[in-house]
């Protein structure tokens, strides 16, 4: 179409220049119903080029809105917040989904409504929103009007200790309230007898995270929690902490030994370099033992290994596989090929492989938990070779001491 335009437009502006043409040019109606034809061409494909644009501009739309929605939803993957109780407290800050919310009532008031509250998927909330109201009302209707008059009694309790105490009671105009010290609740025998609240027993294991990491203790009006030996519990009196023996110098490991810090706990261990037939080591730092020259015509002892290092790891217990434990690399390679493998019994092969990482690395990969307490031990070998013809040999043994605890 716009070849044929240009044509016309050509043809005219050449007829005009010369006019000694003028027998083989067409007639100027000819011309004229030429540039209308092209001016209604030019005018279609306008209107089709303006739908196209709307069009697009449709679509540009459509794909923004859906970009915007799918934004608003990942920002919003919270459920609302919860209203805090009249009367009562809030336990639980996180509104994601799958996380829970406690709700508690102060002394003298029982709640009614949902105890717990899970985000669900839907980002709602589970249950109803609850209310804390006055626990019992008695009411007196032989008072008498000097009886009406305000006072305020606490009442001996059937049973006295520390998990047991008496409640306060208020009589005003014939209604008597009764009331609890903070972590007490009316006991549902009478309203003159006020029970522990077992804060561990209600909350020890919800699914918005256990109380204690490690041990919850109840107490009189409250809890707290406690940690195993070799563990502190943290500032926020939830988490434990390890304790670090060998930096506090809370160990017993003698002078030749090295103090090795494990979660829980501590390990002395001593370096000794090992005795191999056709061969001597002498230690040439805390953790590493070199083979001595062989002799020129001592074939056996040039195959032993060229150096022995020591490793030692503290893990949790049950951590978490598969995952890289320890890498080897040649600081310079002599030969032309290197190889890596796992030496060991059954017990090295059950929890650990090699693989290589890159062409001078490799590396020991743990392939399942280990429970703990235990000490799992793995000997990586990495051989050079020239023409397939052993030049090195290095061992590096691996000792993980695995905790009691996932933590």
């Amino acid at each position: 179409m716009f070849i044929c335009a240009v044509n016309v437009i050509f043809l005219v502006c050449f007829c005009s220049l010369h006019q000694t043409f003028g027998q083989d040019c067409p007639s100027r109606n000819e011309i004229q119903g030429s540039l209308r034809q092209v001016q209604k061409l030019l005018s279609a494909h306008e209107a089709s080029y303006m739908q196209s644009l709307r069009n697009l501009k449709k679509k540009i739309s459509a794909l923004q809105s859906s970009a915007g929605k799918q934004t608003s939803k990942t920002i919003n993957s919270t459920c609302p917040k919860l209203d805090a109780l009249i009367n009562g407290r809030k336990l639980g800050k996180s509104h994601h989904v799958g996380h829970e919310v406690h709700f508690l009532c102060d002394p003298g008031y029982e709640l009614v409504g949902s105890e717990t509250r899970v985000c669900q998927e839907t980002l709602t909330w589970s249950g109803q929103q609850p209310i804390c109201q006055v626990f019992i009302t008695i009411t007196n209707t032989s008072a008498t009007a000097a009886a009406a008059a305000a006072a305020a009694t606490t009442y001996p309790a059937a049973t006295t200790g520390p998990f047991v105490r008496p409640s306060r009671c208020t009589t005003v105009q014939g209604t008597t309230h009764c009331t609890c010290e903070p972590g007490y609740t009316i006991s549902g025998r009478d309203s003159y007898t006020c029970a522990d609240i077992d804060e561990c027993e209600l909350f020890h294991n919800g699914q918005a995270g256990r109380l204690c990491l490690h041990a919850c203790v109840n107490t009189p009006g409250g809890y707290r929690c406690s940690c195993p030996a070799g563990y502190d519990v943290t500032r926020d009196g939830r988490s434990c902490k390890d304790i670090d023996e060998c930096a506090t110098r809370q160990n017993n490991c003698s002078k030749d030994q090295m103090c090795i810090n494990t979660y829980g706990g501590f390990q002395c261990v001593r370096v000794d370099c090992p005795k191999i037939r056709n061969a001597t080591y002498v230690k040439t730092s805390p953790m590493r033992c070199e083979r001595n020259p062989c002799p020129v015509e001592n074939k056996a002892c040039s195959q032993t290994p060229n150096s022995f290092s020591y490793h030692y790891m503290a893990v949790v217990s049950n951590l978490s596989a598969p995952r890289v434990m320890f890498r080897v690399s040649a600081l310079r390679q002599i030969g032309d090929t290197l190889r890596f493998s796992l030496l060991g019994g059954k017990q090295a092969r059950r929890h650990f492989t090699v693989q290589r990482s890159d062409r001078l690395t490799g590396q020991l990969m743990l392939l399942t938990p280990v429970q703990g307490p235990a000490t799992v031990e793995a000997e990586v070998e990495m051989s050079e070779l020239e023409r397939r013809v052993q030049v090195g040999r290095y061992i590096t043994k691996v000792t993980l001491f695995v905790s009691q605890y996932d933590f």
